[in-house]
């Protein structure tokens, strides 16, 4: 017994230690904001001037449409502007010679486009970026949910079939949370902080780098470094996809729709414990969210939800211990 209260007592030291060290919330938000605008503007810079492509419209009845745009400046979201308000509130992602592609992604030769919408014929394109943006929303609420001092690393992005029940999101928290139980009250307050995002409309910022870029943006995190090489190492143009929505930079398993205010109805519907992983107690999050137009009648809402609150079980990606100088400050006794 004695032996097992100085062990907490030096966990809480250590902890508390490592704490002091460790860059703020703010800080490394602050950091990664601006790594991702220097490279965005690098980018931008490689098309110092107006170069024209032809850009053919596929999309039903705007068949043998033909644009001209600005390589390297316009984007999908920038062609929909010439077409009609239509496309630009509805479309959620682009095909870009049959590729999916971001709303805000800058095209960079004459292509074929077409626009996708949630009410297409086929969908399914749509509603796999839509989940992915819902999965990415999740994450965005959990890393600023808490108080400053308390510190939330997001894990490895998995894609999640809709097939499931819910989105979800891999986290690990701040090791003074180990105890916490979230309540019914708890969820509610994660909702509201995705419902205030939704609200705000803002952009998914797409954003193709090489690693040692990534590396950088990710510099706190070892666990998102792990990440960005396993991505790039399966990528065949080795290459990764970052994503920024408000100052929130994220690490992406492909495209994202084009903004938060094409997610309506969207609730958190649990926060299950997984149990100790590499980077600490891990926990999945889990929610339900439908898109802008699609509305469900609330006694079917609520039986999705009840579905949505259940365990997602998910193959667990290869596990990497991370060096004995970064094994998370609370372990077991």
């Amino acid at each position: 017994m004695v032996t097992r209260t100085v062990c907490q007592v030096l966990q809480r030291r250590f902890s508390s230690a490592a704490a002091a060290l460790r860059a703020s919330p703010a800080d490394v938000r602050s950091q990664r904001n601006a790594v991702f605008s220097r490279e965005q503007a690098r980018q931008r810079a490689l098309y110092p001037r107006i170069e024209k492509i032809e850009v053919s419209m596929q999309c039903p009845g705007l068949e043998g449409t033909l644009l001209v745009m600005n390589r390297g400046m316009s984007t999908p979201l920038s062609c929909a502007r010439h077409l009609t308000e239509h496309y630009v509130d509805n479309s959620a992602l682009a095909l870009v010679d049959g590729e999916p592609w971001s709303l805000h992604q800058p095209l960079t030769h004459s292509c074929s486009l077409t626009l996708l919408t949630f009410k297409d014929n086929d969908p399914t394109i749509a509603n796999q970026a839509y989940w992915r943006s819902c999965s990415a929303l999740l994450g965005q609420v959990l890393e600023t949910a808490f108080k400053e001092d308390f510190t939330v690393e997001l894990l490895s992005t998995m894609d999640v079939e809709a097939t499931a029940g819910a989105f979800c999101c891999d986290v690990v928290l701040d090791p003074q949370l180990d105890s916490w139980t979230p309540s019914e009250e708890s969820l509610r307050s994660l909702t509201r902080g995705a419902q205030q995002l939704i609200h705000q409309d803002l952009a998914w910022e797409p954003l193709v780098v090489v690693p040692s870029v990534a590396l950088e943006v990710f510099s706190h995190s070892r666990c998102k470094q792990e990440e960005v090489q396993q991505k790039a190492s399966q990528s065949p143009t080795g290459t990764v996809m970052l994503h920024r929505c408000g100052d929130h930079v994220l690490l992406s398993a492909g495209p994202l729709v084009g903004r938060t205010g094409l997610c309506s109805q969207y609730d958190v519907t649990a926060l299950h414990n997984l149990g100790e992983g590499p980077w600490g107690l891990q926990r999945r999050a889990q929610g339900l969210s439908l898109p802008l137009h699609m509305e469900a009648h609330h006694t079917v809402w609520r039986k999705l939800k009840q579905r949505a609150g259940r365990l997602v079980e998910m193959p667990k990606p290869e596990e990497v211990t991370p060096p004995a100088s970064e094994q998370p400050a609370t372990t077991s006794a």
